[in-house]
């Protein structure tokens, strides 16, 4: 009877404890359940104070129209720089420079020149990497018996039918030295790449308005200063720092832009950027063909970018970046000026509502997209959408010389194309919905449902 009496007190005892665990376990997922709804109902609260904010500050106003202006009108600089190596890099016919003969005969037209000094291929047309060997004769000894040895060029070349200077008759870029498009693109893309990263971590650390200034600062640099290289490899490295800085200005202006715009406005200010950058290929058609000299091409283009240097003293920070950074005073400035300019005021005990996140700020990094699902899934279907449309754009762009015979014509069809294209663009998002599967994968998860 002790025995049992002991037994039934100790399954006593563990049924209790068991009891306990488990309404420990309940009271504590039921209290973290507490607390991510209120983390929710904060930052639920804190974007309605900052929507209000914005309402009251104006939604397109002055300041923001004014804004967009600056920001994308720089985009056709962009297109300037991303395209001009179709044009400073234009076809030249090369001949060995035989000077030499003109010591025994300073009357020779420049066809009897060639035509003296110059080897022929099969078909009867000069070549260009060979020339006949030098001779201490007369011209009539010359004339008389031809000369038969070749040698490479040994005094350059010479562009007899070259009505532009381009970087081929610049630099020699012929017999061993052609220029390879392909080879060219690939560095200006590689530069593409390393400036995404580069000015995506200034602009995420140090703030929209710096990167944006040191973005500008490259354009002047390496893109103006592009026409006073005095070698190719200089202008290549050239190329390279200007594309980091295009893709700068691109990333950091339309983060800029669209953390100041609300609703319609941001999809309205991205496909006027768009715009904009279809209108720079007809600058860039217009004054390559006005500029038949490269350097005064690179001169006359890039001079604009001088104008950018006083953004220094116009362009606003981005106020959600200095919330998110916790600088909440410069924060409040920024919305307050933006309201007088927009002729606007911002009720005080609105403003005052406007507190530091209470989430800590992170640092973001890859694993973000393992640790999100729907951040992965949006990023991956945007860049394979984006890779689409990059592939065939650069495709069209570079096979569009193969059909068309003038180049200035084949850059000027996709801008007049580009603008109505990208207007048709803004009203047929308005009207149509997106797509069904586009839509889907980008469907956020639903919250999961709480045990009682």
């Amino acid at each position: 009877m002790a025995s049992e009496d002991n037994l039934g007190v100790e399954l006593k005892t563990q049924n209790s404890s068991s009891n306990l665990n488990v309404a420990a376990e309940q009271s504590q997922s039921e209290s973290l359940g507490t607390v991510f709804h209120k983390l929710r109902a904060i930052n639920t609260t804190e974007d309605d104070i900052f929507a209000s904010i914005m309402d009251a500050v104006g939604e397109f106003g002055t300041l923001q129209r004014g804004l967009v202006a600056l920001c994308f009108m720089p985009y056709l600089l962009s297109s300037f720089f991303m395209y001009v190596d179709m044009f400073v890099f234009s076809a030249q016919k090369a001949y060995c420079n035989t000077s030499w003969i003109l010591a025994v005969g300073p009357n020779l037209s420049e066809d009897e020149q060639l035509n003296l000094t110059l080897p022929r291929d099969a078909n009867g047309s000069f070549l260009t990497c060979l020339m006949y060997l030098p001779v201490n004769w007369d011209l009539d000894s010359i004339i008389q018996f031809g000369l038969n040895e070749t040698q490479s060029c040994s005094d350059g070349w010479i562009y007899p039918k070259s009505k532009t200077r381009s970087l081929v008759n610049e630099f020699d870029l012929v017999c061993g030295k052609q220029f390879n498009m392909e080879a060219q693109q690939t560095v200006f893309m590689a530069g593409l790449v390393m400036g995404s990263l580069v000015f995506g971590f200034i602009s995420d650390r140090f703030g929209r308005y710096t990167s944006l200034l040191l973005s500008i600062m490259g354009m002047i640099i390496f893109g103006f200063g592009s026409a006073f290289v005095s070698t190719f490899q200089q202008y290549r490295i050239y190329r390279f720092m200007v594309s980091q800085a295009l893709v700068g200005y691109s990333v950091t202006s339309m983060s800029l832009v669209t953390e100041w715009l609300t609703g319609e406005h941001r999809a309205h200010g991205i496909i006027l950027n768009h715009c904009f950058y279809a209108v720079g290929f007809l600058f860039l058609a217009g004054l390559s063909y006005t500029f038949a000299h490269w350097r005064l091409l690179f001169l006359v283009g890039g001079a604009p970018a001088f104008f950018l240097i006083s953004y220094i003293w116009i362009l606003p920070e981005s106020p959600r970046w200095l919330m998110a950074k916790g600088k909440m005073k410069k924060a409040k400035q920024v919305l307050c000026y933006a309201a007088s300019v927009n002729n606007r005021e911002i009720p005080l005990c609105l403003l005052n509502q406007l507190k530091m996140p209470r989430k800590p700020v992170t640092d973001a990094s890859l694993l973000d997209f393992y640790n999100n699902r729907h951040l992965f899934k949006a990023t991956l279907v945007m860049s394979c959408l984006w890779f689409g449309n990059g592939y065939s754009f650069m495709m069209l762009g570079f096979t569009l010389n193969d059909f068309v015979l003038n180049l200035h014509i084949s850059q000027i069809i996709p801008g007049v194309l580009g603008v109505p294209a990208r207007l048709c663009t803004a009203h047929h998002s308005q009207s149509t919905p997106p797509m069904p599967s586009v839509k889907l994968l980008l469907k956020p998860p639903a919250p999961k449902a709480q045990l009682p």
